[in-house]
């Protein structure tokens, strides 16, 4: 896939600013959190998000 049309690329570049973004938000999120519980679930959330990220930028390769 290395031949993507400004579309494809436009779409992947707003999708990893996304993804991006999310994995921030529940990290700070789990960092913020006092019951364990809640943090685990956050950090999860964030570790699901960076494979997203991850599984994105992988196409660009």
């Amino acid at each position: 896939m290395n031949n993507l049309s400004e579309k494809e690329l436009s779409f992947l570049n707003d999708a990893l600013n996304e993804e991006e973004l999310l994995v921030k938000k529940f990290q700070m999120l789990s960092e913020q959190s006092s019951e364990k519980e809640v943090k685990d679930k956050y950090t999860m959330i964030a570790n699901k998000h960076q494979k997203h990220f991850n599984d994105l930028y992988s196409l660009l390769g």
